[in-house]
This record gives C-alpha cells, sequence and structure tokens, in this order.
C-alpha cells in the first residue's frame, strides 16, 4: 500500500505529470522523483513544449464541460494565471466546410449557450461582419463564416506554464531527475508481478513504491500494451514571423477555431511568432508490432516540415482572415505528437497485472493540457480509492484494427494518414524539383 511517505517516482515531465506531482505534493505527498530525458523543462518531448494551447470549454460531453470550467478557474489563480489570457475564442466554420464539421460547432454552441456559466457571454455570429465586431483586425473576406464568439475562453502559454510548474514543484520539494542518461527510463523493474521502481540509460535501478507514466505518445515505448488501444499521433504546427508593429496590430485577437480549416491564437510577445495549425485526423507512425509512436532518430521528427496538404489548409485560413499574410513564409514548422483515442477519452488507471504498483496516464487525444490546474488531482483522487470508479478513464481494451479513427469522434475532420506515406511524397516532391 502506497502512503504519503512512500517513494514514487513520476515518468515524464510534460503537462500530466508535473499536474500530478504538483497536486500530490499538496495532497501532503512527501517523497516524490520526477523523471525527465530532456536536460531541462519544458521538454521538446512534450506536446507541451509549444507557444500556447486553447483553453476552453465547449465540449458535446457535459461531464468534460463542468471539467474544464474548472480548470479555467484553476488558470485564474496566481500559480496558473501568469500563462493564461482570456482572449475570447471565436469557432466558425466556411461557406465550404463539410455536414461534419458544421455538425460539430453547432453541438459546441448549445454545449455553452445551455450553461448559465457561459450563456451572458455567447454570440451568435453570421456572415463577415458579425465577426468583425469582434475581429476588427481580420482583413480577408471571411467567406460564408458562420459560428460564435465565446468571452469566458483564451490561451494559455504552453511552455511557460511548464517552466513555471517545474520551478514551483521542485521549491516544494519534489526531486527532478533530468537528462537522456540519468533521467531516461528505460524499462520499469518488477519482482513477480509487483513493479518495484525503474532502470534509467545510464545504468542505474531506483526503487519505488508506485511509478506513475505520463508520457503522452511516448507512453507505449515503456508500457507495450497501451499501444494497444492508445495511439501516438500528430498533427502539423507552423509559424509566421511577424515584425513589432504586426504583432501589435494582432495583439489581442480572439483565438480563432476554423473548424474546416484549422486554428490561430494572438502573436506571441517575446518572439513575435504567429502560430497556427489545420485541423484534421492526424498522422501516425505505425509500426511492424501495429503500435504508433513518434520516430527516434530525430527530435522533434520530421524538423521544418509539416505534410502539403496542411500547408494548403492554412494557406486558405491565412487568405479568409489575414491576406497580407497568406504568402509568408512558414517558420518553425513541425509534427507535435499526442497520445490518441479512439474514443477521445483519457486513461487514468492501475496498469492490470502489476498489483496496483504502476498508474498510467494518457489519450489526452489534443484535448488535455487545458486540464493542467485540476488533472492531477484525478491521479491523488485514484490512490485514495485504489481504483477507477469511471468507466470511460479506465484501461481500455485492444481497439479493432478496423476501427475508424477518422470519424469515431466529431471533432476529427477528414482522414488521417502514415508518416511513412507523408515523408515519400515529400522526396518525391523534392526530386520532382531536381
Amino acid at each position: 500500500m502506497v502512503t504519503k511517505t512512500s517513494p514514487v517516482i513520476v515518468v515524464g515531465g510534460g503537462a500530466w505529470g508535473l499536474s500530478t506531482a504538483l497536486h500530490m505534493i499538496e495532497s501532503g505527498y512527501t517523497n516524490i522523483t520526477v523523471y525527465e530525458r530532456a536536460a531541462q523543462i519544458p521538454s521538446p518531448y512534450s506536446a507541451a513544449w509549444d507557444l500556447n494551447k486553447i483553453v476552453r470549454a465547449e465540449y458535446e460531453d457535459p461531464f468534460y464541460t463542468k471539467l474544464a470550467l474548472e480548470a479555467i478557474q484553476g488558470w485564474k489563480t496566481p500559480l496558473f494565471g501568469p500563462y493564461f489570457h482570456q482572449t475570447g475564442y471565436v469557432v466558425a466554420t466556411t461557406g465550404r466546410a463539410p455536414a461534419k464539421a458544421v455538425e460539430h460547432l453547432e453541438k459546441a454552441l448549445l454545449s455553452v449557450q445551455a450553461d448559465p456559466t457561459f450563456a451572458p457571454g455567447i454570440k451568435r455570429l453570421s456572415g463577415a461582419a458579425d465577426f468583425k465586431d469582434y475581429t476588427w483586425q481580420y482583413s480577408g473576406p471571411l467567406s460564408g463564416f458562420k459560428g460564435y464568439f465565446n468571452r469566458l475562453a483564451g490561451y494559455a502559454h504552453s511552455a511557460d506554464t511548464l517552466k513555471g510548474l517545474w520551478e514551483h514543484c521542485a521549491s516544494r520539494g519534489v526531486r527532478f531527475i533530468l537528462g537522456e542518461e540519468a533521467g531516461k527510463v528505460e524499462k520499469l523493474v518488477y519482482q513477480g508481478r509487483k513493479c518495484t521502481g525503474v532502470a534509467t540509460a545510464d545504468g542505474k535501478t531506483h526503487q519505488a513504491d508506485l511509478v506513475i507514466c505520463a508520457l503522452g505518445a511516448h507512453g507505449a515505448s515503456l508500457l507495450p500494451d497501451l499501444g494497444k488501444f492508445v495511439v501516438g499521433r500528430c498533427w502539423s504546427v507552423a509559424h509566421v514571423q511577424l515584425s513589432e508593429e504586426e504583432c501589435n496590430f494582432l495583439r489581442g485577437i480572439p483565438t480563432t477555431n476554423v473548424r474546416d480549416l484549422g486554428f490561430f491564437f494572438e502573436p506571441d510577445p517575446k518572439t513575435r511568432l504567429f502560430k497556427l495549425c489545420p485541423l484534421g485526423a492526424g498522422y501516425t507512425n505505425t509500426g511492424s508490432d501495429g503500435v504508433s509512436l513518434p520516430p527516434t532518430d530525430r527530435l522533434p521528427p520530421p524538423q521544418d516540415y509539416i505534410p502539403a496538404e496542411d500547408e494548403k489548409k492554412l494557406r486558405q485560413l491565412l487568405r479568409e482572415t489575414f491576406p497580407w499574410m497568406a504568402d509568408r513564409p512558414f517558420v518553425d514548422q513541425k509534427l507535435c505528437w499526442f497520445a490518441d483515442t479512439a474514443d477521445s477519452e483519457y486513461c487514468i488507471d492501475y496498469v492490470p497485472g502489476t498489483d496496483k504498483s504502476v498508474v498510467v496516464l494518457s489519450g489526452d487525444s489534443g484535448h488535455g493540457f487545458k486540464m493542467m490546474p485540476v488533472f492531477g488531482k484525478w491521479v491523488t483522487g485514484l490512490l485514495e480509492r485504489g481504483e477507477q470508479s469511471l468507466s470511460r478513464w479506465q484501461w481500455k481494451s485492444p481497439v479493432d484494427a478496423d476501427t475508424d479513427w477518422g470519424d469515431a469522434v466529431s471533432w476529427r475532420i477528414g482522414k488521417g494518414a502514415e508518416l511513412k506515406e507523408l515523408l515519400q511524397a515529400k522526396e518525391k516532391m523534392v526530386r520532382a524539383r531536381l
């Protein structure tokens, strides 16, 4: 049985690992060590190693709406508040949007219109004139745009949040072991069914009464059976470098999500980078064992590249909103990896067959970072109860190989592809230009 003084190892210093360490310390646990293979936090292995993430509470499922509202209150505390920006949130579809995108928007709108917390700050928008009441900087045609504005949402600076939480947890007594040798956990160590600690890349073994795996898209590298229902999946990220004047011009724009094209944020004042992400079903890197994990040859893999189809979406998004930016070069292009599940549910549970000595935190499906202020509370609750009472967050049976991930959840638009197919297409295009 794990007590408040038992040695606990958290593997992974990303959003969920740090939130877990924070809430464990606040709950009275006194012997926590976080292992992170990067040399510092924020870690480039974390999906939150990024400029910003959307913070919103629109969910078709009231269960997550309630949790996200609680998280937003957490973002407004002194610890998290420096990283939260309540710019408001515009959700839209263009006149060419597929029916699924329009349906998803309407369901999201209904989820907030019916909630008394949101209702006063929600405004339905129809046509360019309506949108420009809230997005006056948008000089594009906004062709056929329909949607809504939500005053309560915005974004958080994700990399800065990781750094701030790392420093705070370290000041509270959480130990951090960092680096590709000492901080990289290569395997779990067992005595019979029970996990007794971890082995790191420097050849050392470290004892623990409980190991918490919070490795995101890399989780199946440590727990292979996790890869039977959690898939490493990536989406594109690109940026436009702005001048100081351009950055100031766009200061305070609402976080904007055009459901059939992509989303963007106000530019980052420190770097003057304007971040954009296309929407879609994402890309996998499935190995011969049927498990999808991020490539291990480079970090982040691949560098300075997004698929041509994604660039096409982002160019169209800019033509509709900021045509003066539409032909600018994209910089800091990359693929951001998440742990994805077919039903978009998290997994916060004991790993079966380990005598409750291993907990796994996975399946963020691209909507986990916003929960960072409250996520760790769900982990300490699991430890106090000794079991996961919510079926939606329990360890799952393997997903049917024929499951269509593109259609399983309403926010996924389009079809996915394998990373190797994209890289082959890129190489073919490069050769054609020679």
